[in-house]
């Protein structure tokens, strides 16, 4: 394996790890370099490159377990008694639950085994992306736009079941090629009252199990894939994608609630103008 190939894994993962928590459709951008890099890899068969998108994704969720590693420790319950941390008066105590986390998932996973090989089918063209950057680009703009004045859930501790269970419903949307799972979320989120931050943090804390699950799965049935030859491009990709992760996700987390959503949404439409003009 070249240089050039190594090369293509570590911009492929970078793509990866700026695009798949930020709102703006990681599958829109990866639709792009799909057609450019990896179809035009001879080395690659589509099934290696089906299997090495699953890798960087798993990179990306690796980013996330990593910022949020004291949430989950509490989530799952993992941390020592005499270990906790110390919280003063004024901040609120932690309350967000695993259940509640699960209550999130429920709908998206449903629809998701429900509709998984209609969708693989269906609606995994540039045609459907287009419409999910477009459609998914308006609806954040309209939670900009109509979200309550004040939000009522300054912080992910304060989220109710009945909205960890609106947020998942509205999570469905993201099923649709493009429309971009955290752009749903926080957008359904900020429509419900919740501070851009906090549904920023449930979108990520919510994204880690639906996603490394289907990653896993995945990965298990692509297995045979995995070759002496394959892991560097493999290492180099999952590598790339966990680092820059780490970056964009730290740096969405500090100005998501200063720049809000719009700026994102613009972006997204700047970006299906440019596959338009690519691809037709």
């Amino acid at each position: 394996m070249d240089f050039l190939t190594i090369l293509k894994a570590i911009i492929l993962g970078i793509v990866e790890g700026l695009t798949e928590f930020a709102p703006v459709s990681s599958t829109g951008h990866m639709v792009i370099v799909d057609d450019m890099w990896l179809q035009s890899e001879q080395y690659l068969t589509k099934y290696v490159a089906n299997t090495f998108k699953i890798v960087i994704q798993l990179g990306s969720i690796l980013a996330v377990v990593i910022i949020f590693r004291n949430r989950f420790i509490d989530l799952l319950g993992l941390r020592r008694g005499g270990q906790e941390a110390v919280q003063s008066a004024s901040e609120p105590k932690r309350k967000l639950k695993l259940t509640h986390v699960l209550v999130g998932l429920i709908p998206a996973g449903v629809f998701g085994l429900l509709f998984d090989d209609y969708i693989d089918e269906y609606l995994f063209s540039i045609k459907t992306v287009l419409v999910g950057l477009v459609i998914g680009a308006i609806f954040m703009i309209i939670a900009d736009r109509f979200r309550p004045a004040k939000a009522k859930i300054e912080t992910v501790d304060q989220i109710t079941y009945k909205q960890a269970l609106s947020v998942g419903l509205i999570q469905c949307l993201s099923l649709w090629p493009g429309f971009s799972r955290s752009g749903s979320t926080i957008s359904g989120g900020v429509l419900l009252g919740m501070s851009h931050r906090a549904a920023a943090d449930f979108t990520f804390i919510m994204a880690v199990p639906i996603m490394a699950g289907a990653s896993l799965l995945s990965l298990a049935k692509n297995w045979e894939y995995f070759t002496v030859d394959s892991l560097p491009f493999f290492i180099a990709g999952f590598l790339s994608a966990f680092v820059f992760a780490l970056i964009s996700i730290r740096f969405f987390l500090k100005l998501i609630n200063k720049i809000k959503l719009v700026p994102f949404a613009i972006y997204r439409i700047v970006l299906a103008a440019v596959i338009y003009i690519v691809y037709f």
